[in-house]
C-alpha cells in the first residue's frame, strides 16, 4: 500500500536530486514529498544513502507506533535520532562533539 513519504536533503549532488524527483515531488529545494509503496521508499532511500556524499538526508514515512512515523537519516548529521522506549527523540550534538550511540 502507498503511503506519505517525506525526504529532506542537504548539499547532496545533483544526480541524486533529479533521480528523488522521479518519484516523488520537491515542494521547496531539497524537500521532496510524494506517496509511494514501501518497496519504492526502500530503493529511494538505498540510493541516496548511498550517493549522500557530504550532504545530509532524513526521511520520514508513517510507522505503527505511537508517534505515527519512523524516521532515518544518513551522512554526518548534528542531530540524531535517538530510540528512547519506543519513542523516537533527537539528539543534537555540538561543533566537535561525537553524539553517544544507545545500545
Amino acid at each position: 500500500m502507498a503511503s506519505m513519504t517525506v525526504v529532506a536533503t542537504t548539499a547532496v549532488p545533483g544526480h541524486l536530486r533529479g533521480a528523488l524527483t522521479r518519484w516523488l515531488l520537491e515542494v521547496t529545494p531539497e524537500l521532496y514529498v510524494g506517496t509511494v509503496s514501501a518497496r519504492v521508499r526502500e530503493e529511494l532511500w538505498t540510493s541516496v544513502t548511498a550517493c549522500v556524499g557530504n550532504g545530509t538526508a532524513v526521511l520520514v514515512y508513517p510507522g505503527d507506533n505511537e508517534q505515527g512515523f519512523e524516521l532515518r537519516t544518513a551522512g554526518e548529521q548534528r542531530r540524531s535520532p535517538l530510540d528512547f522506549d519506543g519513542l523516537t527523540l533527537i539528539t543534537f550534538r555540538g561543533e566537535g562533539q561525537e553524539i553517544a550511540k544507545r545500545s
